[in-house]
């Protein structure tokens, strides 16, 4: 039996090469593969960086759908439909859109795979496929084993994405990890993740721990941290900020090997954090005493902030940036509120009547960075405006040179080094990302939906 997994790009404008920052490994690609029985003929592809040989046989094609890449995921379905070649979408967005993904293909896989994928697989063999596999409850992630050799010759940043857990406890409004995981984590075996560092420790300089939130369960997360330490690697993942007042904690990070963490700040109006259900930001202290703690134990901060919820207004863009530059975070995010499907946010403007598509992914209208939605403080072209000013500002050459500088962002010769690489990618990204297309602008295809 002959498998083609394809990871779908965001879009693609003609002549123009996709974003580098966008570039990481597709782990779920190998965890499909890891998977897959071993007498089945794997072929991979990545939509962002290479061609797709539709006329290539294969048997059948398993695309992993996110919201941002639903439509181009669409237009994939549609060619090897058109050569009669059955489509299996899963990922974040069929588990948010399921009856939509059931249009566009012939299998629809609902939930985790770790134990609905083998079945799928076995179905094909037999010409028995079902339209829908669905994982009801949350399976065990023992023995999961990503299968990395789909990834041979392809030029991805070179950062190494091992999943430790997945899924989140917290209940944030606009988050679809809590909607898909119903705000629960499950972890994968300690010495299972350690035996795949020990794998891929001499091949990668820094790993990503791609959990959502690798702090949801505190005593297994230092656990982990303790098996670490051994392992002498470097680390980043992303954290929630209550973490960081757990001295513990901070203590164990900084010993397994952590550089940086991913943090959600969201916003610094007290207002909003309540709207978003993450009041928890500003416990002990708040924003001050959890990035004074971070600091003391050496550890660089990816602050996310996001615009947009019912208290912002065109003033709240400049205090925030002056508050990241203050705080020498290493890298920022500064963008709008996304509602995606099926999260409660998603649902409340609906309901409020505030939706200016209704399926802002699927929208010709749309582009990457353009609001779907109708603020109430600003409008929507200020806000998107507004959000771009906040990365120029914070990526310009002034704030990158003052921000190396502090303490913290140069006290690891290696994070140091690659702090002038990292932080000028994100600024050659600032203006590429703004009305970037969602789908192949030169596809001349139809979508063609399954039956």
């Amino acid at each position: 039996m002959r498998l083609t997994i394809i990871h779908p790009c965001i879009g693609r404008r003609p002549g123009q090469e996709y974003i580098r920052t966008w570039q990481m490994e597709p782990l779920p690609a190998a965890t499909i593969a890891g998977l897959t029985p071993k007498d089945v003929d794997i072929k991979f592809y990545d939509d962002r960086m290479e061609d797709i040989p539709f006329d290539e046989p294969t048997d059948l094609v398993a695309i992993s759908v996110e919201t941002y890449t639903a439509k181009r995921a669409y237009q994939i379905a549609s060619e090897y439909r058109r050569r009669k070649t059955p489509v299996v979408m899963g990922g974040f967005h069929a588990a948010l859109c399921p009856d939509e993904v059931a249009r566009h293909a012939e299998v629809v896989v609902i939930g985790e795979a770790e134990l609905t994928w083998p079945q799928v697989i076995d179905d094909a063999r037999h010409g028995t496929l079902k339209k829908v596999y669905r994982q009801e409850k949350r399976p065990s992630l023992a023995g999961l084993k990503p299968d990395r050799s789909v990834f041979r010759g392809k030029r991805y940043l070179p950062i190494g994405l091992v999943e430790a857990g997945r899924g989140c406890h917290l209940k944030c409004e606009f988050c679809a990890v809590q909607t898909v995981f119903d705000s629960t984590q499950t972890r994968r075996p300690v010495d299972d993740i350690i035996a795949e560092l020990r794998q891929l420790k001499d091949t990668k300089k820094l790993f990503f721990f791609v959990d959502d939130n690798i702090t949801s369960n505190l005593a297994q997360a230092k656990e982990f941290f303790r098996a670490l330490i051994p392992l002498k690697v470097r680390w980043v993942s992303q954290s929630s900020i209550n973490a960081a007042h757990d001295e513990e904690f901070l203590d164990l990070l900084a010993r397994s090997g952590c550089q940086g963490v991913l943090i959600g700040f969201e916003s610094l109006n007290p207002a909003n954090l309540k709207a978003m259900n993450k009041s928890f930001n500003t416990m002990r202290g708040g924003f001050e005493q959890a990035l004074n703690n971070l600091r003391r134990h050496r550890i660089r901060v990816y602050g996310t902030f996001i615009f947009g919820y019912d208290g912002d207004t065109p003033g709240s863009f400049d205090p925030t940036i002056d508050f990241a530059q203050e705080h020498s975070l290493y890298i920022a995010a500064f963008n709008h509120l996304t509602p995606f499907p099926g999260t409660p946010l998603y649902e409340r403007l609906v309901k409020e009547n505030r939706m200016l598509y209704e399926a802002w992914w699927l929208d010709d209208r749309y582009s990457y960075n353009r609001i779907p939605f109708q603020p109430k403080g600003m409008e929507p072209d200020e806000l998107q405006r507004g959000c771009l000013a906040a990365r120029r500002r914070f990526y310009s050459w002034p704030s990158i040179v003052r921000r190396s500088l502090a303490p913290v962002n140069r006290s690891n010769g290696f994070m140091w080094r690659n702090f002038y690489l990292i932080n000028g990618l994100h600024r050659n990204d600032v203006s590429l990302r703004d009305h970037y297309p969602l789908g192949d602008e030169a596809w001349r295809g139809t979508i063609l939906q399954a039956n």
